[in-house]
Order: structure tokens, then C-alpha cells, then sequence
């Protein structure tokens, strides 16, 4: 942790007001049921103003209508409380360092390139002919494989494997187990079974990419499989191969999208959703949760369902649904008497 910061320096630090004494000491960030005295807080609007007015927190982040309400003497001031609780957060709970260390058991093969400061985690494995960056964090029982570039300051939490073949950019983070650049799902059926399909594309991720636990972005067949830069993948997430996916998209846990599926910048795929083969998502797409996507859709579509379908159109269908369920019976009984006439 890091040292501790003023009420005072905190508002500094988020370019807030200061209400209330400045000389409090926070050490930590949390809610506002949790918080101590030494914990700095936020309150996001009226709903959470009871909430607020119980805190035992040491100072407050509350838009400018909280200034006056209940609670803490000491509260900060900002026009977008969350935003400036994340820059508090990161200022109050910053990233240990990593001192730049090979374990003795990690095994580098022939011809490796390392940067600067780079540290490597007890039983990895690093491949022929790979290039690592600088200040590269690859943790314990990671496997990278021969030739894979890995940019400046990427990490590699345990047991991640990063397959023959592909690159990541700088800045490039993928969690525990994640697996990068393994051959895709595509066989030929050829008579008597399944022949697999060779799959020789590469796999990009390009820089401040993030990847979760557990999830797989396969190599490319022929083409390469590219996430674009700034995209942020949750956990338990299959892209499938020569999938394209571009800029500062967010794709939440459990998506499944299948091969050479091509997503715009931007796009927001909920937890659950599925994409089809071989359709275009353009630019600022939203897909609500478990929507199975199955045609193209057009830049800033806002789809959910499955079918997907535009937002406002599902929620007057399911509203419609939900209106005539009542008089299912009814039905039934008039379709009795006719039968019966």
C-alpha cells in the first residue's frame, strides 16, 4: 500500500472541492456501509444518500447536489465521483513492483531476446528464437512459445500460454490461464470422420489489450486472428480463428465468437452474448446480454435478444408477451367451444 494521503491532497489529486477538514488521513478505499475513518468513500446520488448519511467513512467524493447532505464532515466535490474514485485508487492501492528477476527454474531456449528489467516466474518456459520486452512480467508456469514478440511492459499472470506464432504489443495484459494463438476449431469432414484443418495465420493482440482468466483467442487459418488496440476481454471468453475485433471494445464474460466474425471499435458485447461466423459488427455496436447475434449490424446498432433484434423492438415484444399471457386460458376455453359446437 501505498503512503497515506490528506483529505487535502486527495481533492488535489482529482481536482475536486474541498468541504469539511483537509488534515483527515486516508490510507484505503472502500464502500460506504464498509469505510472507516480512514477510508475514503463515494456517493453517487440521492439513492445512495442514507447510505451515506450512516458512513463512517473519512471523507466523501459526492457530486456538487450532495455538497450539503448527511454524513462525513469531510467530502470532496467532483463532477463524476467514480471517475475521481479511480484515480484516488489507483494514487491509495497502487501495483507492488515486481523486482526484474529470472528463476532459476525457468528454462530460456536458444536465441531468446530479453529486454531490460524483464522477470520471469519459477518453471516457465520460454521458446527458440522469442523476443521479450522490457519490463516484461511473465509469473510462474508460463509457457511462451518459440518465436512469439512480446512488446514493452506486457504481463503474463500463471500459467498462461502464449502459442507459437503470435505477438502482443505493449502494455498487453493477460491473466491466469489465459491461452493465446492455439490452432482453431475447424475440420473438414472427408468421408469417414473429421480431418483438421490447418491452421497457419498468426494471432496479434495489440497494445493495452487485456485479457481474462480462461479465455482462448485461437490463431488464424489462413488470415491472422487481430485484437485491436485498447480492447478489454473479460474471463471465460472463446474468440474463434480470423476473428478481427478493433478498438477499445469491451467483451464480457462467457462470449462466444465464432470464426471470421469482423467487430467495429468500440463494440460492447454483454455477459453471454454469441456472434455467428462470418458477419461485420460496425462501429459503437452494443449487444445486450445473451443476445445471439446471426446477421451484420450496422454502426451504433443496440441489439438484444436471440435472435438479436434492436432494443426498444425486444422490450415491446417481450411487454406484448407478458400481456396476453393472461388470457391464454381464455383462448383455450373459446378454442374448446368451438371444437365442442
Amino acid at each position: 500500500m501505498a503512503d497515506p494521503l490528506t483529505a487535502q491532497a486527495v481533492a488535489d489529486l482529482v481536482g475536486g472541492r474541498l468541504s469539511g477538514p483537509g488534515d483527515v488521513v486516508l490510507r484505503r478505499v472502500r464502500s460506504l456501509d464498509l469505510a472507516g475513518a480512514d477510508a475514503l468513500a463515494m456517493c453517487t446520488g440521492r439513492k445512495y444518500a442514507a447510505a451515506m448519511a450512516e458512513s463512517r467513512a473519512g471523507a466523501v467524493l459526492v457530486p456538487a447536489a450532495l455538497a450539503a447532505a448527511g454524513g462525513p464532515a469531510t467530502r470532496i466535490v467532483v463532477a463524476d465521483p467514480p471517475r475521481a474514485m479511480f484515480v484516488a485508487a489507483r494514487a491509495l492501492h497502487p501495483e507492488p513492483p515486481t523486482a526484474p528477476a529470472i528463476a532459476p527454474t525457468a528454462q530460456i531456449g536458444r536465441g531468446v531476446q530479453l529486454g531490460e528489467d524483464v522477470s520471469i516466474g519459477a518453471c516457465s518456459v520460454i521458446g527458440d528464437g522469442a523476443r521479450i520486452g522490457a519490463r516484461a512480467r511473465i509469473g510462474a508456469h508460463v509457457v511462451v512459445g518459440d518465436g512469439v514478440a512480446l512488446g514493452d511492459d506486457v504481463r503474463l499472470d500463471p500459467h498462461v500460454v502464449v502459442y507459437a506464432g503470435a505477438t502482443l504489443g505493449d502494455r498487453v495484459w493477460c491473466k491466469a490461464a489465459a491461452v493465446i494463438g492455439g490452432a482453431g476449431f475447424g475440420f473438414a469432414p472427408d468421408g469417414s470422420g473429421h480431418t483438421r484443418i490447418p491452421h497457419v495465420g498468426g494471432c496479434i493482440l495489440d497494445d493495452d489489450v487485456e485479457v481474462g482468466s480462461h479465455s482462448c483467442i485461437d490463431r488464424g487459418s489462413l488470415d491472422d486472428t487481430r485484437i485491436g488496440r485498447g480492447t478489454k476481454i473479460d474471463n471465460h471468453v472463446h474468440i474463434a480463428h480470423n476473428v478481427h475485433i478493433g478498438a477499445d471494445c469491451l467483451i464480457m464474460a462467457c462470449v462466444g465468437i465464432a470464426g471470421s466474425a469482423v467487430l467495429g471499435n468500440r463494440v460492447v458485447l454483454a455477459g453471454q452474448v454469441g456472434v455467428v461466423d462470418h458477419i461485420v459488427l460496425g462501429d459503437d455496436v452494443t449487444v445486450g446480454a445473451r443476445g445471439a447475434v446471426m446477421s451484420n449490424l450496422a454502426d451504433g446498432s443496440v441489439v438484444i435478444g436471440s435472435p438479436a433484434r434492436p432494443h426498444r423492438e425486444y422490450l415491446r415484444a417481450i411487454a406484448t408477451m407478458y400481456k396476453l399471457a393472461p388470457h391464454g386460458n381464455t383462448l383455450e376455453s373459446l378454442a374448446k367451444e368451438r371444437e365442442d359446437a
